[in-house]
């Protein structure tokens, strides 16, 4: 004889089994959906870009040279992301007190005249300036150009220098917003030479068909009365954790092989390291 109540004896068993399936499902955690990483903190970096080989413009308009690879690699270290801000040189530490931008990495020399208005990290480079004059002019010493035109850039280490040790002797110094427009003068023959940089004037000019009839002259100028102790970046005054980790970043850009790199890519036919005594 066939029983019929056995499926009824079951029954409670099926529902206390699912009352406890739902019980542990909802006790399941939502899963939480991971929040996007936060993109990283910028760093505004001031720029004059008309300084090659150390701060110019690709054909496409992008900022390049030495200056901007050495700031992208501070901005790698430092966990932040750079954002360049074009600026006139004369401006540059207004513009920086102003907060327009957080740093100035543009081959600015540590002078004692700029650290009562700014701060500076290391120095990351530091290379002579020299004189450059027409090949016909015969240069012994500044007295032997009185009345020669010398064009430099307004509010530079050079223009300190040419105020200070040319004018004096009878040169006439004129001052210029940008050394690019320095070269175009003297292309067109309105200046007889100028005062810059070893490594800038010989990349940006004297390498270039319209510095053919140029040539370096006289000593490297080093003199830190004039031209400070090298180049840093210039920072507000009071940004002391800045400042420690600018200084870790360059100590281990100068360690790690990337700082040769970017000496070779801009300096090798020159055979030089740049980050000087």
């Amino acid at each position: 004889m066939k029983t019929t109540f056995k499926p009824l004896l079951l029954l409670p068993v099926l529902l206390l089994a699912l009352a406890a399936c739902s019980k542990k499902e909802a006790a399941q955690p939502a899963v939480a959906t991971p929040a996007p990483a936060a993109a990283p903190a910028e760093l505004k970096v001031a720029i004059d870009p008309t300084y090659e080989p150390f701060t110019f413009k690709t054909a496409d308009g992008q900022p390049t040279g030495f200056d901007v690879d050495m700031a992208n690699a501070i901005c790698e270290q430092v966990k932040r992301k750079c954002v360049f801000v074009e600026q006139v040189w004369d401006s540059m530490i207004p513009g920086l007190t102003a907060q327009k931008y957080d740093v100035i990495i543009s081959s600015m020399s540590i002078t004692d005249d700029r650290m009562k208005e700014v701060d500076f990290s290391d120095k990351y480079y530091n290379t002579p300036s020299r004189i450059v004059l027409k090949k016909t002019v015969k240069f012994t010493d500044p007295a032997s150009i009185k009345g020669k035109k010398i064009g430099v850039l307004k509010g530079s280490t050079q223009e300190a220098y040419a105020l200070g040790e040319l004018k004096t002797a009878g040169v006439v110094v004129n001052s210029y917003e940008a050394q690019d427009q320095v070269y175009l003068d003297l292309k067109a023959g309105r200046i007889d030479g100028t005062v810059a940089d070893y490594l800038e004037v010989s990349g940006g000019f004297l390498s270039k068909p319209e510095g053919a009839a140029f040539a370096l002259m006289g000593p490297e100028l080093r003199d830190s009365k004039y031209y400070g102790y090298g180049i840093g970046v210039a920072m507000r005054k009071g940004q002391d954790a800045l400042k420690a980790d600018i200084n870790t970043a360059i100590k281990t850009i100068r360690a790690n092989g990337s700082y040769k790199a970017m000496n070779d890519k801009y300096f090798a036919k020159y055979n030089i390291d740049v980050y000087g005594e």
